[in-house]
């Protein structure tokens, strides 16, 4: 019997244009010799339909969505299909929700279990995880909605103990969605509030100084075990308008350069894939992640770990895919890994 595999896309968070892009590159290279293969998309009011569009005509800067006219796709036939591909990013999709679903409907699915994408979503508690795992990391505060409403003075000093500048963030959201640096007190309010458009829980990072941004992917191989890739740098250039590697430079105007390997000492390279390593462990992650560092000197030169990603993205421009390319892994025959480990993984407690 052929294998039925539906690729999940869209959703309801503010990357959802993300996530398309990144079914249509998925889409494109699964083996639908050996696959019967159910775009599934969700449109940004939580509808589900079998989206078969591919997005060609797009406009160069634009972002595709998930439309109307398409069937509906009914929940019942999740339990229809051997894996599920979710490819979404953000809220109600890598967060463990939708994890949820198909845990209950005893089918299987590429990526992290509920736990795990659910810390690994909310920037808080992966720092608690991450904290208590030893991995080094810049000081942060974290800003519920009652705090900031109704003790914002207690808020307020708690954020100024970290000193200038500081980056406002969603606790949970991803591709730099609502993120606001701060360079002066009188910014912070407008810096909340913007993030709080995005999520009612508000994580204040110190900035990283004399920073540079490096990544690296894991995977399993066949018997479990994480495997991590080359290491690679986020370069913005210089003669733009972006202070950081925000929404615009990642997706939309090719001012960013992805790097692969970076221009680093093998030591420093090595000592990035062991906390890559680390990290996929410590919050119990399984298929795959990109985590992400800063090299600084506010820390004494050293390593921090920025974050997490469990369901990175497969856009042209991600780095994702170009760490696993860089390392002897082409698109093809990694999106085949993670729907293989995905079918072996058992059902149930794991």
């Amino acid at each position: 019997m052929r294998t039925t595999i539906a690729v999940v896309f869209g959703g309801q968070s503010s990357e959802h244009g993300v996530s398309c892009l990144t079914a249509r590159e998925v889409l494109a290279v699964i083996d639908r010799d050996r696959y019967d293969v159910v775009p599934v998309g969700i449109t940004p009011d939580g509808r589900w339909v079998e989206e078969t569009a591919v997005w060609d005509d797009l406009e160069p800067g634009a972002l595709p969505t998930v439309r109307d006219g398409f069937p509906p796709f009914s929940w019942d036939r999740v339990r229809d299909v051997d894996v599920v591909f979710p490819l979404l990013h953000g809220p109600w999709g890598e967060d463990g929700t939708i994890q949820g679903l198909f845990e209950l409907a005893g089918v299987r699915y590429v990526g992290a279990g509920v736990m795990a994408s659910a810390v690994g979503m909310d920037k808080p508690f992966t720092k608690t995880v991450f904290s208590a795992a030893g991995l080094p990391q810049l000081p942060y505060v974290t800003i519920q909605p009652w705090e900031w409403d109704a003790k914002r003075d207690r808020a307020e000093a708690r954020i100024h103990a970290l000193g200038l500048p500081v980056f406002v963030k969603p606790a949970r959201a991803g591709s730099s969605s609502g993120v606001t640096p701060v360079h002066d007190w009188a910014q912070l309010e407008d810096a909340v509030l913007a993030a709080r458009k995005f999520d009612p829980k508000v994580i204040v990072e110190a900035a990283a100084h004399a920073k540079r941004e490096v990544e690296c992917a894991v995977i399993q191989d066949e018997r479990g075990m994480p495997v991590a890739s080359e290491v690679g740098e986020i370069l913005v250039a210089a003669d733009t308008d972006h202070e950081y590697y925000d929404f615009e430079a990642k997706y939309l105007d090719g001012t960013s350069t992805n790097v692969v390997p970076a221009d680093l000492p093998e030591t420093v390279r090595q000592r990035i894939r062991e906390y890559a390593l680390q990290a996929f462990d410590a919050i119990g992650c399984e298929g795959l992640a990109r985590v992400d560092f800063f090299l600084t000197s506010s820390v004494g030169g050293g390593l921090v770990i920025n974050e997490i990603n469990t369901m990175p993205g497969f856009t042209p421009f991600s780095m994702f895919p170009k760490l696993w390319q860089a390392s002897g892994v082409e698109y093809p025959e990694l999106v085949e890994r993670l729907i293989q480990l995905a079918l072996q993984r058992p059902l149930g407690l794991r």
